[in-house]
């Protein structure tokens, strides 16, 4: 049951995103963006849509800012969802063929992502 309420959050933060128009990366566009990769990280499922949404975030991440937003993102959704093996989320740019310039983790120090 306790799983069933943090799913309904990240569905509520999820569709929190809003004002598409707006230039800056948000981190409720990390997050939505990267809930096809939770079943994946959390050893419940395959892949899926997963790769093509880090590629697509990746692309959004254009400016220092944007890659700090979405580092710190990461940062905290890795620390606060549950099951998630963070060896596949370190791995995660890497099976999906891209690079990132930081590692996927809760000790990540976004402050110096450039």
């Amino acid at each position: 049951m306790e799983m069933v309420g943090k799913i309904a959050c990240f569905v509520v933060l999820c569709m929190a995103v809003v004002a598409p128009h707006a230039k800056a990366l948000t981190c409720g566009q990390v997050t939505s963006g990267l809930a096809p990769c939770l079943p994946y990280l959390q050893g419940r499922g395959p892949l899926g849509g997963c790769c093509g949404k880090v590629k697509g975030l990746l692309g959004a991440a254009k400016t220092p800012a944007d890659r700090k937003t979405a580092c710190t993102c990461l940062k905290s959704a890795a620390g606060a969802i549950k099951g998630i093996d963070m060896s596949k989320a370190a791995g995660l740019p890497s099976t999906c063929g891209v690079s990132i310039p930081y590692k996927i983790s809760p000790s990540t120090d976004c402050s110096k992502v450039q």
